[in-house]
């Protein structure tokens, strides 16, 4: 498919069009969403879509785990509903020094593993021969695990009810695309206890025996907590069905940069922050050596997920990388069953102030920026060894949002 802005005007006539047209001081956007080419609560990026227009959000990222496979659909869907689409990518990588030190990175419970996005990649996506293999290889040794895994709960679930199984192809047929996750399993589990019985007593009775006997905190009526509740006491490192990944499942961090840049994106680190009792990552857990160490990598592109986080706590974060001159953007992932507002807002539901929105709004216009000046055939915000043209952050910032205005106005007009 063709980049819709590969067919834009230049920036001298955008700004001729666009003249004596005013723009608001922010929009609202979401930067981060995963879709069921990985694993995400929309069923159908349809859903998605409709909330957005409802929300008002003007600027959507997908965002999913190892795959674009996403990308043409979520084109399209934006369009079709006046959504300004973000090109995005996650993944898992591994840094062998922090997980030798017991330094936990942005994952709370694996020490040296890190979550890992890019941002604005071109579209239509593409990489090198080597990048395509590696990725390959991932993707395969993630689903090795998977079929691990469910190898392991087939044996819990024999000594049970002999007759009913798990399989990985219908388990991927049924709930995935590319790739089968752990939320997957999870999810055709808890469909399987279904059949076990008309009682949902006797269902959960099912679960918790897979479980050793330990008592379930949740209900068969309540479907994303007791998957989440299932991954967790079954899939998780401890759990009866757990199965380590292999090294080989994760990339080196520089490698997932050099994946990144080839295919036109900005390397970016999603930053966990502070969990519900305050505490903190090792790695994260002072801004200044935090900082220090992204600009060592060569990295000055963080993202939020501010639902889980404090307001004051993330606030006072925000302000301080954004005097640093950081890309920052926000967003909800949407990577779990519960099927949450679009709108980004902090722990507990609380809104975002206004400077934080400017300052997501300032983030998703120099992506922006970036993918117009990338579909145009120019180099966008990352140079070709990886730096980044950071003093020219203003520019980007304004041509971002002509470009995202003269968007909307646009596909406004054409209704």
């Amino acid at each position: 498919m063709k980049n819709f802005l590969s067919e834009f005007p230049s920036f001298d006539t955008l700004n001729k069009e666009m003249k004596g047209i005013s723009f608001p001081d922010y929009r609202e956007t979401n930067g981060h969403i995963h879709t069921p080419y990985s694993f995400s609560a929309f069923i159908a990026l349809d859903t998605a879509f409709k909330m957005a227009v409802e929300e008002k959000i003007a600027v959507l990222g997908i965002n999913d785990f190892y795959v674009t496979d996403g990308y043409n659909a979520f084109h399209t869907g934006c369009l079709a509903n006046k959504i300004f689409p973000l090109f995005n990518i996650e993944f898992i990588g591994l840094l062998k020094e922090e997980q030798r030190k017991g330094i936990r990175v942005n994952d709370p419970n694996n020490p040296g593993r890190i979550y890992f996005s890019g941002k604005g990649l071109d579209y239509p996506f593409q990489v090198g021969w080597l990048q395509r293999r590696q990725l390959r290889n991932v993707k395969k040794e993630s689903q090795l695990q998977m079929k691990a895994m469910i190898t392991k709960l087939n044996k819990l679930i024999e000594r049970e009810t002999p007759a009913l199984k798990l399989s990985y192809s219908t388990i991927k047929k049924e709930y995935a695309h590319e790739l089968v996750r752990e939320r997957h399993i999870a999810k055709a589990l808890r469909e399987l206890a279904i059949t076990t019985s008309a009682s949902e007593e006797e269902q959960l009775q099912f679960i918790e025996n897979l479980y050793g006997g330990k008592k379930s905190k949740t209900r068969m009526s309540n479907p994303a907590v007791l998957e989440n509740e299932i991954r967790s006491n079954l899939l998780k490192s401890g759990g009866a069905a757990f199965v380590e990944e292999d090294e080989n499942s994760f990339l080196e961090l520089k490698k997932i940069i050099k994946i990144i840049i080839g295919a036109g994106g900005i390397p970016c680190y999603p930053v966990l922050l502070d969990d519900p009792s305050g505490k903190f990552t090792e790695f994260e857990s002072d801004p200044e050596k935090l900082f220090n160490s992204l600009k060592l990598l060569g990295i000055e592109c963080i993202e939020l997920i501010p639902g889980r986080n404090d307001s004051e706590i993330l606030k006072n974060f925000v302000e301080f990388f954004h005097k640093k001159g950081f890309i920052i953007t926000f967003g909800t992932e949407h990577n779990t069953p519960e099927m949450l507002p679009l709108t980004v807002t902090t722990r507990g539901s609380k809104p975002l102030d206004e400077s934080l929105k400017r300052i997501a709004w300032e983030g998703a216009c120099v992506i922006a920026a970036h993918q117009y000046l990338r579909a145009d055939g120019r180099q966008g915000y990352v140079l070709p060894d990886g730096t980044h043209s950071i003093k020219q952050m203003r520019e980007l910032i304004n041509l971002g949002q002509l470009v995202i205005e003269y968007f909307l106005n646009k596909y406004e007009n054409e209704t």
